[in-house]
């Protein structure tokens, strides 16, 4: 049976609506947030995306865009470049800076050579200039989600530890690690944005699922337990806190930052 639920999210000055559905059969379905300031056409968006079976969030303003993205894990993000609060290159900057590697597909009406190539630059994986024909960009979202899958299944080689997440292995100084499967997600989470803080709901999300009913306090026990493993039989430690925002995996360099302890 089908679910529907709507809800708002309240930011400063301004009110996203998101648009969050539910069906049995597209568990998996891809997930796109779309930030995009023209009314109709974030419309246009929302509906078309969600008629082909993806699962659709938006946003009207790049800040709004940006904290949502920060929070929640996307398969893709359909980017306008000419937003308010903070314009579409704003947010891919931002974005890459945080370690936020979700593929964008930026969507203007602007079709000079610059702009593209400024955009592409700052982290952008494809763009479309408007107007635009919905089954190319459908076919393009699903183009860059491929290569971004494809590189995420390649081995993460942080420091000393080597994590292949096709083999389900993990090595520290060549000694194979035994882990749980929410440990090892966890772990390639963490890993994949080495240096960065991974805020606790990117977490919950990515080892868990969008729609968890885990407690917080669930994450950190699982954490001290990959602590355990990674960590507790070696003198540098790996995984840090941020307080007050998620955990980090160390560059082995900077074991002993200020900002993970």
């Amino acid at each position: 049976m089908c679910q529907i639920s709507n809800a708002y999210l309240n930011f400063p000055d301004c009110r996203v609506f998101i648009f969050l559905y539910s069906f049995p059969r597209y568990r998996r379905a891809m997930r796109i947030l779309v930030i995009e300031d023209e009314p109709r056409m974030l419309e246009l968006l929302r509906k078309g995306l969600y008629e082909r079976d993806f699962t659709v969030m938006t946003a009207a303003d790049g800040e709004t865009g940006l904290e949502i993205s920060s929070t929640h894990q996307f398969d893709s993000i359909v980017l306008d470049i000419g937003l308010p609060k903070l314009n579409g290159y704003g947010v891919i900057c931002a974005l890459r800076s945080r370690g936020l590697m979700a593929p964008v597909l930026m969507l203007t009406a602007r079709d000079a050579e610059d702009d593209i190539i400024r955009g592409l630059e700052m982290g952008a994986d494809d763009y479309l200039t408007k107007p635009f024909s919905f089954a190319e960009l459908v076919a393009r979202l699903q183009s860059i989600t491929r290569r971004r899958r494809h590189e995420e299944n390649s081995t993460i080689e942080a420091g000393d530890v080597v994590v292949d997440p096709i083999r389900h292995s993990v090595t520290r100084n060549n000694q194979s690690i035994d882990l749980t499967r929410n440990e090892f997600l966890l772990l390639v989470c963490l890993a994949r944005r080495t240096g960065q803080c991974v805020a606790r709901q990117t977490l919950m999300e990515f080892v868990w699922g969008p729609d968890h009913a885990v407690r917080p306090n669930t994450l950190d026990f699982l954490v001290n337990s990959l602590r355990a493993k990674i960590d507790t039989p070696y003198s540098r430690k790996l995984i840090g806190t941020v307080r007050g925002a998620g955990y980090v995996f160390r560059r082995l360099a900077n074991a002993h930052g200020e900002a993970a302890r």
